[in-house]
């Protein structure tokens, strides 16, 4: 069998193969990312399964499962890409959370301080920024497609990893949007940008909730966008009790992701189990 060494031009072409297969632009920096680390583990030398397998032992001792798989996955898509399925290696096996930590698990009451501590602070496109999120259940990414006509319409046209979802706005928020729209002087296109009118970055949000930690009580840990979107799906599964519809109306392609955003806290468990009194 012939040599199999990874060059650098091979990258390149795998970074216009994601393209043309309409990967999302974070999916794509983090396939290239991840791909890169390994990469450079092979040191330019020939590659056989050994160093596959090498290189996903020190994924395993230095990452979390989960961690660890999303860069084997990465790889292995590399891998495929170039017709190497022979060098494929299996993920980790990952034995399914049961509960959600306590200590992660962002609060409905946590989230109003949130809120109020950014308009303390006269911040008011962040306000309304952890609103939207947390009352859509759409991701920090998708905020782009907030825009002046979409709001007025009551509904926004999302796309996001090849599918196009439409996300409802409520009407207190349409108000509170059209409102600061109309203050701000932002007449078309997206309502969350920067002074220069560019969209707001996703590193620029996490930032700003970081800062309200302090002030707003809240353990940092629980505070970043994504958390925002877990509080919606376990509010609208406690009173839907629909997980297909959950699915769709955050976007997810399995089941097994929605089940993972409305799991309860071992505490929550225990007072469901106190309460089925089925003890003499």
């Amino acid at each position: 069998m012939e040599n199999r060494v990874v060059l650098a031009s091979y990258l390149e072409d795998f970074e216009r193969y994601l393209i043309e297969q309409e990967r999302c632009v974070n999916t794509i920096k983090k396939y290239l990312h991840d791909v890169g680390d390994f990469m450079r583990f092979c040191g330019g030398e020939a590659v056989d399964k050994m160093t596959v397998i090498a290189y996903k032992e020190r994924l395993s001792s230095s990452y979390t499962p989960s961690g660890a798989n999303s860069m084997i996955a990465a790889m292995n898509s590399f891998l495929k890409f170039l017709g190497w399925y022979d060098l494929c290696v299996k993920q980790l096996k990952v034995q399914r959370e049961v509960y959600t930590p306590e200590e992660k698990e962002l609060t409905r009451a946590e989230y109003m301080r949130l809120i109020v501590c950014a308009e303390k602070n006269k911040n008011e496109r962040l306000s309304l920024i952890i609103q939207t999120i947390c009352s859509t259940g759409m991701r920090v990414s998708e905020l782009q497609f907030v825009s002046v006509e979409a709001v007025k319409k009551g509904e926004v046209c999302v796309a996001c990893k090849g599918k196009r979802r439409t996300v409802f706005i409520v009407r207190e928020l349409r108000k509170k949007l059209l409102s600061y729209a109309q203050r701000r002087g932002i007449r078309s296109g997206a309502i969350f940008v920067t002074s220069r009118g560019h969209v707001i970055h996703r590193s620029s949000i996490w930032r700003e909730m970081k800062a309200l930690c302090r002030e707003a009580r809240v353990m940092p840990e629980k505070v970043f966008p994504h958390n925002l979107r877990h509080l919606f799906a376990r509010v609208f599964y406690s009173i839907d009790k629909d997980i297909a519809k959950l699915a769709d109306i955050l976007g997810h392609s399995s089941i097994n992701t929605t089940r993972i955003y409305v799991m309860t806290t071992c505490a929550e468990h225990r007072r469901r189990m106190e309460c089925m009194r089925l003890i003499m």
